[in-house]
């Protein structure tokens, strides 16, 4: 039997405590089954690999439930229609949606959305005109509320949210400046992307490199990090700054989570700092996919991509997301 005859699916096996280990999720091979009326098969071509992933496997109370043991890993997919029982989608449409990490994916296409792949290639819609894009668009406009000469820092600067919230930020008028974690991610911020000033919090000299550039402080903090840089950025705000709390990739993992100790800066300078997440603001998605895109046109945005072939590189792939080897949106490939 080839690949092309099964559906080879990742499940959660076990709740991690610190790194997930290779055996936290199960592979499984299993026939494709038929579809019944109202649903359709899609035949997954791309998988995107998020950090959020990583909470969605703890059993805590969140903005999600968590994925239940025995689950199919929790991603988001685009892919095309293989099968369809469905008066909404026929056999060809290139669709988007909540597919998980395995080849194929039944569903009767709740939440799931036809894309024209003639408007960009299928990475494009996981990424600048997927939950990437709406992120980095909602997180900085609506809770960040950018003005022309607000100087915005941004950390996980070279990821796919961070770069996206530096162009967005750049199109408003904002000077910005990313954390990333090596010269080169730094180097590109600046040449690709745009950036202003770019700090490498991997150097010896990060703290003197982080306060030489941001010597008149911070309007915005758009924060994908948390922990240390976090508690760093609460030094520099400004009067009436706004922190948005986008993620906390430093803590994901960590057994033992630290939280900002210098917080007081907060009431000081009447600042606030707010969470954000996404699926708040999905009524919104089209009229930010039009402006997201007409930007791409115009030459104003840029996308990344880091993308791992084969779906039984998934573990290797999933780990890239703590250790820094990808730049921009991390994707699967799975044919």
């Amino acid at each position: 039997m080839g690949i092309k005859d099964i559906n080879i699916q990742y499940v959660l096996q076990k709740r991690p405590d610190g790194v997930p280990e290779s055996d936290t999720w199960l592979r499984k091979e299993l026939p494709i089954p038929e579809i019944k009326n109202g649903d359709i098969l899609v035949k997954n071509h791309y998988i995107s690999l998020d950090p959020a992933m990583r909470g969605w496997i703890n059993e805590n109370k969140s903005y999600i439930e968590p994925v239940a043991i025995g689950d199919v890993m929790r991603a988001g997919t685009i892919g095309k229609v293989a099968t369809s029982k469905h008066d909404r989608f026929k056999v060809g449409d290139c669709v988007t949606g909540w597919g998980g990490i395995q080849n194929y994916s039944i569903t009767k296409g709740e939440n799931w959305h036809l894309v024209n792949e003639a408007l960009a290639p299928m990475p494009m819609f996981l990424g600048a005109l997927g939950m990437t894009g709406m992120t980095a668009y909602f997180g900085l406009l609506e809770v960040g509320k950018p003005k022309s000469g607000d100087i915005v820092l941004v950390s996980g600067a070279a990821g796919a949210v961070g770069s996206m919230v530096g162009q967005i930020a750049k199109i408003k008028g904002c000077e910005v400046i990313g954390i990333a974690g090596s010269q080169q991610k730094c180097n590109d911020l600046i040449n690709n992307f745009g950036f202003d000033k770019a700090i490498n919090y991997k150097s010896d000299s990060f703290i003197q490199d982080f306060k030489k550039a941001l010597p008149n402080g911070i309007d915005i903090f758009f924060d994908n990090v948390g922990g240390e840089i976090l508690d760093l950025a609460l030094t520099k705000i400004r009067r009436n700054a706004r922190i948005v709390i986008c993620g906390a990739i430093s803590q994901y993992n960590a057994t033992t989570r630290k939280g900002p100790n210098n917080y007081m800066a907060l009431l000081v300078n009447r600042a606030t700092m707010q969470g954000m997440i996404v699926f708040d603001y999905a009524e919104q998605y089209p009229k930010a996919a039009e402006e997201i895109y007409t930007w791409i046109q115009m030459g104003k945005i840029k996308s990344s991509d880091t993308i791992v072939e084969g779906i039984d590189n998934f573990y290797e792939a999933f780990l890239r997301l703590f250790s820094g080897e990808k730049q921009g949106k991390l994707l699967l490939k799975v044919i």
